[in-house]
């Protein structure tokens, strides 16, 4: 059978379908579903929650006989005005159908604007005025109807939000209707922050109300990691200290703050990345197997790899800011920020001791990437002599060019027995033609709807998580870590480099892994 052939036989009908459309289309309950986003006329609401909440409903999981929409701001806007400056985020004006443009017409109809403050009862109690007018007219019985709240603002406005949504917005009884609040990160700055914010909601609403999201745990290839760990026997007893010698968790960005210096200052790399998105990974690589697929069985196991993470050592983390941050004229001129970072964290138990997890993030290098990459031990008795050319890596790309594969040491095609790296490559691009990836605000905005917490972020997880780096971050806010200059384009600090060497990193050499091209 021809390559070609192999393939088309392997390839099956539902791939040339959305993955969520796969799934049942009906999230319908029994009541109408009244969405709000607070902060609509901001960035995250433009860019991210509107644009998610029109491809779900252009796959038919926010039917419009159930569902309606409401944005909610300080702003003093018509609805017709904020659904036009919402229209241009949704779908590429220039590369639209006429059939595109029609379903975001019908759509920004579902959108309904209400102006009022995040901090005063009169602009809630006009909302809950329109949300029940909603209701009625979808002939929602009372108390069965859903109210989602999508808060796209700062933390600083969560408690006054809160307290307004459950003094005039909640759903009226419990008659198998619910009201949800989502949070978006970040959630506090340190352990002692993040506690008294998650007292102050958690005053409000019980922990099943509350969705703290972390777009990361959204991402198609970090939902996989579960199912390649624990659905295939090859990994089972791979996965341990005994075989693998490191793991690194990578954000790169090939840009810098560009415009955000000043938000970006009062929070840093390791607050803005590594405490939670990189952090959030580094569970699912390292936990063991749940009882089951319920959200608590899962996020159980993750918490107990976040308690068994030992305090971070000074001489296995590199900080560092690329030269013209301070530029910026709204970062302060002696700003002790890192925009990047590079932090080892042990694992004090039976499977991971010993194994150093490097997490790693930085703004303004020299690529644009995100992954994880499982090194495996030196082969014993090398008869080859291969060893120089790199090891085993299992390396899961997450953005961009989705891809899983692992790094071989193969027979160089010839005469001789030479050998070369090379790889097993699922790049999904290839292997998925006519796939919608879908993106993870929408995954989980579509969780939220169905009530799974799988994928959002448990109180005493966000706990554990900000007790891990609070210790370091307020050496670092205290001038007590100084994070290196290095130049924009570049890895970032050569002492990052150095500090990979000694804890055991081996860097392959004369390898690139290259995209497969369709």
């Amino acid at each position: 059978m021809g390559t070609n052939e192999w393939h088309i036989e392997r390839r099956s009908s539902f791939e040339t379908e959305s993955p969520l459309a796969r799934e049942s289309l009906n999230v319908s309950e029994t009541g109408s579903l009244s969405i709000v986003v607070l902060g609509a006329s901001g960035d995250l609401a433009k860019k991210k929650t509107f644009p998610a909440l029109f491809h779900l409903y252009r796959q038919g999981f926010l039917p419009p006989k159930e569902v309606h929409i409401f944005g909610y701001a300080r702003t003093k806007i018509s609805d017709d005005e904020l659904r036009d400056r919402l229209r241009g985020y949704l779908v590429p004006a220039k590369d639209a159908s006429a059939k595109q443009l029609d379903d975001v017409s019908d759509f920004l109809n579902l959108i309904k604007y209400v102006s009022g403050s995040y901090d005063s009862e009169e602009g809630f109690r006009l909302l809950d005025k329109e949300i029940s007018e909603h209701e009625y007219s979808k002939n929602s019985a009372e108390g069965l109807s859903r109210r989602l709240f999508y808060l796209a603002l700062p933390p600083s406005v969560y408690p006054s939000v809160c307290k307004m949504i459950k003094t005039c917005c909640m759903n009226k009884s419990n008659l198998g209707g619910w009201t949800r609040v989502v949070v978006e990160k970040p959630f506090g700055k340190d352990l002692e922050s993040a506690e008294e914010l998650s007292t102050q909601i958690g005053e409000l609403f019980e922990e099943p109300q509350i969705y703290r999201i972390d777009h990361y745990l959204g991402k198609e290839l970090v939902q996989n990691m579960l199912v390649l760990r624990f659905a295939n026997r090859l990994f089972l007893p791979l996965w341990n200290r005994d075989n693998i010698d490191n793991v690194q968790i990578v954000f790169r960005e090939d840009f810098g703050t560009e415009g955000r210096g000043g938000y970006f200052d009062q929070y840093g790399i390791i607050r803005d990345i590594i405490q939670n998105h990189l952090l959030q990974v580094l569970c699912l690589v390292a936990m063991e197997k749940p009882v089951s697929l319920k959200p608590e069985h899962i996020r159980d196991e993750k918490v107990k790899v976040l308690e068994s993470v030992v305090p971070i050592s000074d001489d296995e983390v590199v900080l560092g800011q690329y030269e013209g941050y301070r530029d910026d004229p709204t970062v302060p001129d002696e700003s002790n920020t890192p925009t990047f970072a590079t932090v080892i964290l042990r694992i004090h138990n039976e499977r991971w001791e010993g194994v150093p997890f490097i997490l790693k993030a930085g703004k303004a290098l020299n690529s644009r990437k995100a992954e994880i990459r499982v090194q495996f031990k030196d082969v014993p008795g090398d008869i080859f002599k291969c060893q120089k050319q790199g090891r085993n890596e299992f390396v899961i790309r997450l953005q961009p060019s989705e891809a899983i594969y692992m790094k071989l040491t193969v027979k160089q095609p010839g005469l001789e027995m030479s050998t070369v790296q090379s790889e097993l490559d699922l790049s999904y691009g290839q292997r998925y033609q006519g796939v919608t990836i879908p993106e993870a605000y929408e995954r989980l905005i579509l969780d939220t709807i169905r009530g799974d917490q799988q994928h959002f972020v448990r109180r005493d997880e966000l706990k554990a998580s900000w007790k891990i780096f609070t210790p370091l971050l307020h050496r670092i806010d205290r001038g007590e870590f100084t994070p290196l200059p290095y130049k924009p384009g570049s890895r970032g600090p050569a002492e990052a480099d150095e500090l990979l060497r000694k804890a055991g990193y081996v860097q392959t050499h004369g390898y690139i892994w290259i995209p497969p091209t369709l």
